[in-house]
């Protein structure tokens, strides 16, 4: 069901009542620290390092918002799983089409299940990694919207993140807004009829935030796209982190390059997200790559996982990293250790491998 806008605001205000209730363990908002090397929790001052995992699917391969309506419970039990394996931060997805049904008006229900999914979150004490304006399912995203072009593309995306940031600003299980999985800006005479990029494994990762440059520096619009979202969100929710999830190739190297430069970008942001997976015999060319994104703010390896490598090398690739990266986020698919084990397919002994190394590691 779905609500005049008038309506909406006030449902709005109720949901952002409502994030939090007497009787919750309070968490401690996070911020960066004041060397601009990492984070720290506040008002203590104890250092903070995100360790946690991607909520991106379940076993199934279905996204969070195609089972939390008809299957909360199975939420709440991963949350707590996700916990007891030792992280302190999850990274989940927000689909476009599931929060927003025009332009400027927002979906209640699904906000009303965001608010729902903070008050879990704090229960358990796990910080989220909001990523938002997901479009993973092509069949999923709205005609309506692919049909807009780039000025109005993003005042929809920025309304989205004004729902999103009204509801989550009270709440303190939130470690940080991330504006989009892996953008890519236009190339300066670029004329693309496709907003997403080619799917992976059924999905679709990586967007282009316009399909056309207009004779544009590429960086300059990832910047502009980059202020016109930070902005709607802070107007909103001045105290959360605001950061974006970069693809590895968004560097200024030949070759692939998103555009999403690190030294350009940085002044609207409050730290960096970086994709890395290193490749076989390549783990000093995934920490050359790391380095250069410490363009003087924090840096976190958003997306990590033994995918390319040996386990091997992949602590190797963790040790390295540590003194470039102030947090690691992997995967966790809704399959505990047990289940993996009695399992007895090679995915879910390669993803038992991982949740082992998880377990027993400390960042």
């Amino acid at each position: 069901m779905n609500f005049p806008c008038c309506t909406t605001a006030v449902l709005i205000a109720l949901l952002t009542a409502c994030a939090t209730k007497p009787g919750d363990v309070r968490m401690e908002a996070v911020k960066v620290s004041a060397d601009g090397k990492g984070f720290v929790l506040h008002p203590s001052g104890r250092p903070f390092v995100p360790w946690g995992f991607n909520y991106d699917h379940d076993e199934n391969g279905r996204l969070l918002e195609d089972y939390w309506e008809t299957e909360w419970p199975k939420v709440e039990e991963d949350f707590r799983e996700m916990k007891q394996l030792g992280a302190n931060v999850v990274r989940v997805h927000l689909q476009f089409g599931r929060f927003m049904v025009s332009e400027t008006q927002p979906n209640t229900n699904s906000l009303s299940r965001f608010a729902q999914l903070l008050r879990l979150a704090e229960r358990v004490g796990i910080y989220l990694d909001i990523t938002g304006l997901g479009c993973y399912h092509k069949q999923d995203v709205p005609a309506w919207y692919e049909a807009l072009d780039e000025e109005h593309r993003w005042v929809a995306q920025a309304n989205f993140w004004r729902a999103i940031a009204r509801v989550g600003r009270g709440s303190p299980a939130i470690f940080c807004y991330d504006l989009m999985n892996e953008p890519v800006a236009p190339h300066p005479n670029g004329v693309g009829k496709d907003w997403l990029g080619p799917p992976f494994a059924g999905k679709h990762f990586v967007q282009w935030i316009s399909r056309e440059g207009k004779g544009r520096a590429r960086p300059a619009v990832a910047r502009a796209w980059i202020r016109q979202l930070a902005t709607a969100i802070r107007a909103e929710d001045p105290s959360h982190l605001i950061t974006v999830g970069l693809v590895d190739w968004s560097l200024p190297r030949p070759g692939l390059d998103s555009a999403f430069h690190p030294a350009v970008i940085v002044p609207e942001l409050d730290f960096l997200c970086v994709h890395l997976y290193p490749e076989k015999s390549k783990v000093i060319e995934a920490i050359d790559t790391l380095k250069a994104f410490n363009v003087g703010k924090p840096v976190v390896i958003e997306e990590t996982f033994p995918l390319k490598c040996s386990a091997t090398e992949f602590d190797e690739f963790f040790r390295r990293s540590k003194p470039h990266a102030s947090g690691w986020i992997g995967f966790y698919w809704g399959r505990t250790p047990d289940e993996c084990r009695r399992s007895g397919e090679i995915a879910d002994a390669m993803l038992l491998g991982w949740l082992e190394w998880f377990q027993k590691t400390k960042p």
